[in-house]
């Protein structure tokens, strides 16, 4: 008989290069296991797991090279084989739910038709979000499953906050601002009364910043602007993504060098951002390490543009009371908060750097008019949280 205590929650986030999973029980949503495969679509690799069911991989070696559709399979065969699992539910990370969805929704035939009409909104990720729904569908044919969408936090926007100056009828067929990383800024939402007090009602800017990398502007922990809009590609800078950028120059490139709108997307969504202006690395990590001019430039560039879209937040906000750092360079460079902080001490920002560089939760110094924060990233507890209270009570 399975025991009780491995009733289990499947959390599952596929990225663009990446898939992270997590195991939650399923009445309490203690975290079991965690773990990801990373560099899908070079060297891909088993990054390891962690916690009490972290032997389910003992051993486990994924061959180099995997794809998406590889990489999950081999996951989700770790998971069948086990012993003492039983799996109740199944979260998915789903980057676009489009104008259709605004909350977490059971999954059926109907919604993966919708949710495939979305896939020209978000490429990168789309196809690898609903592949690894089919995956699990195949695994285990009877298991319920939750998609979790990065757009739904956003929908909270006042509606001149997701308007664009196009006709009315292109706004009319859902061609607005959708914005993403939802689930990001969820869990900030949701941690954040414990660690800032009382100013976690008040106007908040969180800075995701990551290989994606985004703004978003918070009053009473809920978004009333955001730098993303239509696609992940606008707002800041990334890792390979231009993020904002003058529709004329698009124009340009296809009615005067002539290039396929194909070739345009390539430019901008892989050969852009720290990736195109260094000619280096999409990986602060090694432009951070480098010598070399470029690579300085590539992250000025970054921290200027986030603080430049910080001041379009605060506007949106009318002021600014406290400011948070996540994801993988918000929470790991000193460096990039440092510059970020520099170019926004005129809002009061200061931090300490021994804090900073010591990356603790508290970086801004004692006196400072603004606290900033340093909160690490976690995507899957909001989908295990959903999945609870839609799935599992239901």
């Amino acid at each position: 008989m399975t025991r009780t205590e491995d009733a289990a929650i499947l959390v599952l986030n596929a990225g663009s290069s990446s898939v992270k999973f997590a195991l939650f029980r399923a009445e309490t949503l203690e975290p079991l296991c965690r773990g990801g495969i990373e560099g899908i679509g070079s060297a891909a690799r088993f990054g390891g797991a962690a916690g009490s069911k972290a032997h389910l991989f003992d051993g486990a070696v994924l061959a180099e090279g995997s794809s998406h559709e590889a990489a999950t399979h081999w996951l989700l065969d770790r998971l069948r084989r086990a012993d003492h699992l039983d799996l109740r539910a199944a979260g998915h990370r789903v980057v676009h739910g489009g104008p259709d969805f605004s909350a977490p929704v059971v999954i059926d035939d109907d919604v993966m038709r919708t949710l495939e009409g979305l896939i020209p909104l978000a490429p990168a990720h789309q196809p690898h979000n609903l592949a690894a729904i089919r995956a699990v569908a195949k695994a285990w044919p009877s298991l319920p499953q939750l998609a979790c969408f990065d757009t739904a936090f956003h929908r909270s926007m006042p509606r001149l906050a997701q308007l664009f100056a196009i006709p009315h009828a292109l706004t009319d067929e859902g061609l607005i601002r959708y914005g993403f990383h939802g689930l990001s800024y969820q869990h900030i939402a949701d941690v954040l009364p414990d660690i800032a007090g009382d100013v976690a009602e008040g106007r908040v800017i969180v800075a995701h910043l990551g290989h994606g990398a985004s703004l978003c502007a918070m009053r009473e922990r809920r978004s009333i602007a955001t730098t993303m809009g239509f696609t992940a590609l606008d707002g800041l800078m990334m890792g390979m993504r231009c993020g904002a950028i003058d529709a004329g120059l698009v124009l340009y490139l296809i009615e005067q060098r002539g290039m396929t709108p194909a070739e345009v997307s390539e430019i901008l969504n892989r050969r852009s951002g720290l990736q195109g202006v260094s000619g280096i690395s999409n990986d602060a990590r090694t432009l951070l390490a480098s010598e070399e001019p470029r690579a300085t430039e590539a992250l000025d560039l970054f921290a200027y543009r986030v603080v430049r879209e910080a001041g379009s937040m605060m506007a949106a906000l009318g002021g600014l009371d406290a400011f948070v750092f996540t994801a993988g360079i918000g929470e790991r460079s000193a460096r990039i908060r440092s510059a970020i902080g520099q170019g926004l001490a005129w809002t009061g920002i200061r931090l300490d750097e021994d804090r900073n560089a010591g990356n603790n939760v508290r970086i801004s110094a004692d006196g400072a008019t603004i606290p900033v924060y340093v909160i690490p990233a976690d995507e899957e507890v909001p989908i295990a949280r959903s999945v609870s209270s839609q799935v599992l009570s239901a």
